[in-house]
């Protein structure tokens, strides 16, 4: 009798183990499955979509497959009759702990997400962020890469970034130039804005609308300052600038008209 009873116990256990075993490979198989699918179809999305950010969606993606294969495991471990409960809990404890301990990585973790939500600025664009300036080259989730004029690498965490002010010198087609250019009280002035005008006409780089501004902003001690102020493309900004400095120089030479610079004058008493 007792034989008995342990064969078809022997046999229920069993055949309940292999039914068991079966079922959580189905369960595994369905849920690494279904979680790469859903991954791909979430990198799709943001493939498809140029004003959509790749990084974003990519993280996603990764953050949607651990969930599900961390729900397939709690499935799988209820059917062999593991009690989770106390699991999750300890999950979500050492969950608590790990954030406290990581403020700092998780704001600019959380930082990180709003900069590539929301795009400020994008990768190529010549941005003063965290009192760092540079030409982005990567966004990641926690830290933003710049790289500087003279080529030195910057890394600036993105919670410094996104709680301070963005300049992105790049956001727009188009920028202003600015210039201050200073002539003596003896010069003419006509003469002289003729000649800015002149040289301002003369490139093609300079637009026309909106039209260039050239009036004299300031009377100074020993000058007379011309405040000139033109837009262009912003690719040109930097060679305009640099251009239109030296033209001018060479203009109010040729021109006759003076350029003040500091003078000391030495009167011998007898």
């Amino acid at each position: 009798m007792n034989i008995l009873v342990e064969s078809v116990f022997s046999s229920e256990w069993l055949a309940n183990t292999v039914t068991n075993i079966a079922v959580a490979v189905a369960i595994l198989f369905l849920t690494l499955w279904c979680s790469t699918l859903i991954k791909n179809r979430i990198i799709h999305i943001g493939y498809k979509y140029e004003k959509l950010d790749d990084t974003l969606f990519l993280f996603l993606s990764k953050v949607v497959q651990v969930l599900m294969i961390v729900f397939g495991g709690t499935v799988i471990l209820n059917k062999f009759g593991v009690q989770t409960t106390s699991i999750i809990a300890l999950l979500g404890a050492a969950s608590l702990a790990v954030g406290l301990a990581l403020q700092g990585t998780l704001s600019n973790f959380a930082a990180g997400i709003m900069l590539i939500a929301f795009r400020p600025f994008q990768k190529g664009d010549y941005v003063s962020v965290g009192g760092s300036s540079g030409t982005v080259e990567e966004i990641s989730i926690f830290t933003t890469e710049l790289a500087t004029p003279d080529n030195i690498q910057v890394i600036v965490p993105n919670g410094q970034i996104w709680g301070s002010s963005i300049t992105n010198y790049s956001a727009y087609e188009t920028r202003r130039v600015d210039f201050v250019f200073s002539i003596s009280y003896g010069s003419n002035l006509n003469v002289a804005e003729d000649i800015l005008m002149s040289l301002i006409s003369d490139d093609e780089r300079i637009h026309t609308t909106p039209e260039p501004l050239i009036k004299v902003g300031n009377l100074n001690n020993s000058s007379v300052d011309f405040t000139v102020r033109v837009w262009c493309d912003r690719s040109d900004y930097w060679p305009i600038k640099f251009d239109m400095t030296r033209s001018v120089k060479e203009a109010f030479d040729k021109g006759g008209i003076d350029i003040p610079f500091p003078t000391t004058t030495i009167i011998k008493s007898d």
